[in-house]
């Protein structure tokens, strides 16, 4: 990129996700400019556009790979089309933000991720909460070694979103008779499992999950009916990391919470760390840290270097975590930052665990990672 260049972003699909997150962390940032919008409704694009000043405006994402002043293609569509616009926008040689999952099958993000890599193309998955104050905090302070070996890594993601069977499903692909499919593990293990692999700098090596499906009957968004959803809304699991560390981790969309519903814990030898990340009482995440010889974690301020410019833990997590993302991947693109962290690789050893987890559920056994080495599939 030439010095004073501004990236210029094309953003396929406007929807709530990319209006809470997507589009304001990209306006946020001085050296981005929102080229073009895509979405299946036109008269969405227009007022998403409007909005942000976009000259481009379609319902077909081909038009914004072909325009020249496009450098990133951000992908906040339905999970179900995320592959083929990831795999045509790496085709057309654009850098691409991926909303989670790069693909359902491990198999697809690898040859994404190897092709991204060939074509010299940085790429980013939607790990929001990497990119949280705290959570970037506590990745220091274990790198630098504040808490000694990390032993043991505990996460959690759940919040009561559809605890209601009521609460209308968005996803109508996921109605289903047969046997469990994942939706828990996918969308809200995804991005704690991420950051287990980022804090421990070590790879799963083997799982053993069980997925759940609590509430079978659900509202479905676009017929408004009830119909039966064999999806798991509960799920658990325990893993063993390469480097001797282990780790259990739960999701859900059925317990009772606020978003966004984070806790990571990591126990070490020299101490302890809790990142909360709940949007209650004004507030919407708290560090707390202990020592051997403390009785209870102690909350600790997180460095005002880790926030965005103006925000502060007041902000909604929504704009505040995705203004760190989308600015450490301008930061990369315009190689202003060495590296490409929580890529389309990163991406590939978080699906497959989550496959992993799904293979370990229906046989009933461990399953050693990475997948191909087994020689399994998830699909």
């Amino acid at each position: 990129m030439t010095a004073g260049h501004r990236l210029g972003i094309g953003v396929v699909g406007a929807g709530r996700w990319a209006g809470l997150a997507h589009l304001p962390g990209w306006a946020r940032d001085e050296r981005c400019r929102i080229v073009g919008i895509c979405d299946r409704e036109p008269e969405r694009a227009a007022a998403a556009a409007d909005q942000y000043g976009a000259t481009v405006i379609t319902d077909d994402y081909r038009v914004l790979l072909d325009c020249d002043d496009i450098d990133i293609i951000d992908v906040v569509t339905h999970d179900g089309e995320h592959f083929g616009v990831n795999l045509a926008a790496v085709e057309a040689g654009k850098h691409v933000l991926s909303e989670k999952p790069v693909a359902h099958d491990h198999h697809d993000v690898r040859r994404l991720a190897g092709l991204a890599r060939a074509n010299g193309l940085k790429t980013k998955v939607g790990f929001t909460f990497r990119y949280s104050p705290a959570v970037s905090y506590l990745k220091d302070l274990l790198t630098r070694g504040d808490l000694g070996t990390p032993y043991i890594y505990n996460a959690y993601e759940q919040n009561s979103q559809w605890l209601s069977p009521r609460s209308p499903l968005r996803n109508s692909e996921r109605v289903n008779s047969g046997r469990i499919q994942v939706a828990s593990l996918e969308g809200y293990g995804a991005p704690v499992i991420d950051i287990g692999h980022w804090f421990m700098e070590s790879d799963l090596t083997a799982v053993v999950g069980v997925l759940r499906n609590f509430v079978p009957e659900r509202m479905i968004a676009a017929t408004g009916a009830m119909a039966r959803t064999n999806i798991d809304d509960g799920d658990i699991f325990i893993g063993e990391f390469a480097s001797g560390a282990i780790c259990s981790v739960q999701s859900s969309f059925v317990t009772v919470g606020n978003y966004p519903g984070i806790e990571v814990r990591v126990y070490g030898s020299e101490g302890a760390a809790i990142a909360r990340l709940v949007e209650e009482f004004g507030i919407c995440e708290t560090l707390t840290l202990a020592r051997p010889d403390d009785v209870e974690f102690r909350e600790v301020e997180v460095p005002a270097r880790y926030y965005p410019p103006g925000g502060n833990p007041r902000e909604s997590w929504r704009t505040l975590y995705y203004a760190n993302l989308t600015a450490n991947f301008a930061s990369e693109v315009l190689g202003e930052v060495d590296g490409n962290e929580g890529n389309f690789d990163d991406g590939l050893r978080v699906q497959e665990v989550i496959n992993a987890v799904e293979i370990s559920h229906h046989e009933r056994r461990w399953v050693s990672l990475p997948l191909d080495e087994e020689g399994g599939g998830a699909r």
